[in-house]
């Protein structure tokens, strides 16, 4: 064990890294919050499945995050309706939304790189990713549009 007089600070030698163009610096060094997440719509669980899809068409958006009190249960996508709803709308227009959503969606916290969003949307192949405050409570979403004009902005 050693004294306090012996403690040498880990970091002290620490040089930050140096980036050849301000792309890479900033999908390193800027945060998900850099990365345009609002707006976002929300629904609670116990929304009718009917409504969920009225929502998506007439918002003309391709994901809903599913919560109560900001605190974040699912996501239903276009994607469910399809692969879940659609063919049979009529009979299911008043189930909830619980019952179709994706549950445990995988999400990305503000304060991440905002290469944590790209990479999530990439490897994990989710085309909207929720983003969550440091109190675990929905604070947007990320789309490709908004990381495609978070990475326009950078190149300009």
């Amino acid at each position: 064990m050693s004294t306090p007089e012996e403690f040498e600070d880990p970091l002290s030698n620490y040089e930050p890294p140096e980036y050849d163009d301000p792309l890479h610096q900033a999908l390193a060094e800027e945060t998900v919050a850099e990365i345009s997440g609002r707006p976002f719509l929300t629904i609670t669980p116990d929304t009718p499945i009917e409504r969920a899809v009225r929502t998506l068409a007439d918002a003309e958006i391709a994901c809903l995050l599913v919560a109560e009190d900001y605190e974040l249960k699912g996501v239903f996508s276009l994607r469910d309706m399809l692969d879940k709803v659609a063919d049979r709308l009529p009979e299911l227009k008043g189930r909830p939304v619980s019952e179709f959503m994706s549950a445990e969606p995988v999400y990305v916290q503000e304060s991440d790189s905002a290469s944590a969003a790209i990479s999530v949307m990439a490897v994990i192949g989710h085309r909207h990713v929720p983003v969550l405050d440091v109190n675990d409570k929905i604070a947007g979403i990320v789309s490709p549009q908004r990381v495609t004009r978070f990475l326009l902005d950078r190149f300009e």
